[in-house]
């Protein structure tokens, strides 16, 4: 099934525009909506998963349109956001078997396999017994996939789902996303370009409600082949060097200096040396064409 977004606008009551005009189609599998924090990345999670409506534009999802037949899609939505409450002593076993009567799974012996099953996919059967509320932050969004699961979702929603993970449940996170994207659409929201590369077979830039650029990140960083070009720098001299040339991004090495990153179609400066092209240097350049100012 796919995702078609036409012509979609949001102004909030404080004039900000947080959807822009947007279009895009979003097929199976796993698509990143890569932005910056404010860039209206939740705002259009929202709008897709019908928690607030657009001013114009349509939505529809296969054969459902979205705005104006809501119950349908979300019977085959799942929706993780930003961050969501859990009652505070209830196990993880008890919530989800509460949670798959208020999805309409009436039969009790339906409802022990339906979470016993969620719970294996998400790597929680061990903890089932333990209170939700007193999961580790790794855990608790494992969790909201579980619960997610319950009504075998054709369309997933996450928003943000890595942020404030540790490195070890970050990949634990990603790889039970992964498992569970195989077979229906997920767009996956994130401010963080490594998720999108780790995990996403098609992406979009996002920022100021508008979509930079729409492509999967091989293609992007094939794009950029050849113009990529780095050099090291004492700290003190990047002001300077951001006069001069259009640096993308900068590192830090143990010895203090800085590497930076520009992009040119010719060699910048006879100290540059050519780079390969990484992801993150496809985002700084949709953000820095669009807003100079944010880079």
């Amino acid at each position: 099934m796919k995702l078609v977004i036409e012509n979609l606008t949001k102004t909030y009551k404080n004039g900000v525009k947080a959807i822009d005009n947007l279009s895009i189609e979003i097929g199976t599998g796993m698509f990143g909506l890569l932005g910056p924090n404010g860039a209206g990345k939740s705002s259009l999670m929202r709008t897709i998963a019908t928690l607030q409506s657009p001013d114009s534009g349509s939505i529809t999802f296969g054969d459902i349109n979205v705005l104006e037949d809501n119950m349908s899609l979300r019977k085959v939505l799942g929706y993780l956001p930003q961050s969501f409450g859990v009652y505070p002593k209830m196990s993880a076993e008890d919530l989800l078997d509460y949670f798959a009567t208020l999805k309409g799974v009436a039969k009790k012996s339906d409802r022990k396999a339906l979470v016993k099953e969620v719970l294996e996919i998400t790597n929680l059967y061990d903890v089932r017994k333990k209170y939700v509320a007193g999961y580790s932050g790794g855990m608790k969004q494992r969790f909201g996939i579980a619960q997610l699961l319950l009504n075998n979702p054709k369309l997933i929603i996450v928003d943000e789902p890595t942020a404030g993970l540790d490195p070890a449940e970050r990949v634990r996170f990603l790889n039970v996303l992964r498992e569970v994207g195989t077979n229906c659409t997920v767009i996956f929201s994130t401010h963080i370009v490594e998720d999108v590369k780790e995990l996403c077979n098609e992406m979009a830039i996002l920022n100021g409600g508008k979509i930079l650029k729409h492509t999967t990140p091989q293609e992007a960083t094939l794009e950029i082949e050849g113009v990529i070009w780095t050099k090291t720098i004492n700290r003190d001299d990047l002001e300077m060097e951001e006069k001069k040339f259009s640096i993308l991004s900068s590192s830090y090495n143990q010895d203090n200096t800085l590497n930076i990153r520009v992009y040119s179609v010719e060699k910048p400066s006879r100290e540059f040396v050519q780079a390969k092209p990484q992801l993150d240097d496809v985002y700084f350049m949709a953000l820095q064409k669009d807003e100079p100012e944010l880079v």
